[in-house]
């Protein structure tokens, strides 16, 4: 499998490429202030590196990521690149296709290269390694080598985030599978995917997909990992979900710049309203778009949910959109229309203020709501 994916450069996979590339660049804008005051590094780490280019000479992920580090001088000095995959063609390809990059001799860490399996000797080792800032890319092909030990251990230090991909279709398929038993306890818990076993008998594939997307994120919140955000690939026809890329951070900010990022990767809006999800149909079968008017229900959970508070446009962002669709613009568009009609007060005691903004002195002031007892 591993092979025909390399044959083929599949339009998922450059929109996977892409979120991870932008990604990498703006969070290492938002480590590099910190670490050049402490004269430090900061690392990028790619368990399944795969050989670097597709069979059509078009760069994968690792060469993308060292030629954003090597076209920025600060990270040219500054980012420790590490890549393994645990076939000795691909990591040789991989190692031949860094040294032939342009420039590459600007890099001061030669990119480490290795070639073995994502064991529990690795598990073992980023649980007892104090990591440097590090932005963790895990892409196996299937489930074998994911596992929630090598995820609490690439972010369990200061500034460590990380990503990981998997094919939805083959952990579906294997939590009801007693030959996969010891993959699906190692990526979801003995006990949660018990659990989960039984909580999906029955259902149908939406809310199947559901429930097994919740266990996941909600083992990985209890692991450190504060903020998770998911994005879906659907198939080519757009009917199911075909993978998952998990993105899992300690830290709002990381959290808002991934969503802005997958928000852009999204093949489609409702209002304004990111799918979160990447499907090849979407331009060609228009009526698989969503019809459920997000922005009226986001209104309305404002007011109800901040009924009788005060408070700023970033504590409202940052304490409502969370484990939701919605961006920072879903939110000033709702407060301009609520404050056009009326239904809030917004007002400043510091500064003037201009018309349709929201700075940090500005004080946004939700009515009471009523319970009617309905």
């Amino acid at each position: 499998m591993s092979e025909k994916f390399f044959e083929e450069r599949l339009d998922q996979s450059e929109a996977k490429a892409r979120i991870v590339t932008k990604y990498f660049s703006a969070w290492a804008k938002v480590m590099m202030p910190t670490v050049e005051k402490r004269q430090g590094r900061i690392a990028y780490i790619d368990l399944y590196a795969g050989p670097g280019r597709y069979k059509d000479g078009a760069a994968s992920t690792p060469l993308l990521i060292i030629e954003q580090i090597l076209n920025h001088e600060k990270l040219s000095r500054a980012v420790v690149t590490y890549f393994n995959d645990n076939d000795a063609n691909k990591t040789d390809t991989l190692s031949t296709e860094i040294e032939n990059l342009h420039n590459i001799s600007k890099l001061k860490f030669k990119p480490i290269i290795t070639t073995q399996e994502i064991d529990d000797q690795a598990e073992k080792f980023f649980a007892e390694s104090k990591l440097i800032p590090t932005f963790s890319f895990i892409d196996p092909f299937g489930y074998k080598g994911l596992s929630l030990k090598i995820i609490k251990g690439v972010i369990k230090d200061w500034g460590c985030d990380c990503i990981f991909f998997f094919n939805y279709n083959r952990i579906n398929a294997g939590i009801s599978n007693d030959f996969v038993r010891n993959h699906m306890d190692a990526l979801f818990d003995k006990d949660r995917v018990d659990t989960l076993r039984e909580k999906i008998e029955g259902l149908s594939p939406s809310l199947r997909e559901a429930a097994i997307l919740e266990a996941l994120s909600n083992k990985i919140r209890s692991l450190g990992g504060e903020y998770v955000l998911p994005f879906t690939f659907k198939n080519k026809h757009g009917t199911r979900t075909s993978h998952k890329l998990i993105f899992v951070t300690k830290h709002f900010k990381g959290y808002e710049i991934m969503k802005d990022i997958m928000a852009g990767e999204s093949s489609t809006e409702d209002e304004g309203v990111p799918s979160f999800c990447y499907s090849p149909a979407d331009a060609s079968m228009p009526l698989l778009f969503s019809l459920k008017r997000p922005i009226a229900a986001l209104k309305n959970d404002l007011l109800a949910h901040f009924s009788g508070k005060t408070l700023t446009f970033d504590e409202i962002y940052k304490s409502h959109s969370v484990n939701t669709p919605y961006i920072r613009r879903n939110y000033r568009e709702i407060l301009i229309k609520l404050e056009e009609n009326g239904k809030i007060r917004v007002f400043s005691t510091t500064e003037k203020r201009r018309k349709g903004t929201y700075p940090a002195h500005v004080k946004i002031e939700f009515p009471e709501v009523q319970d009617n007892g309905k």
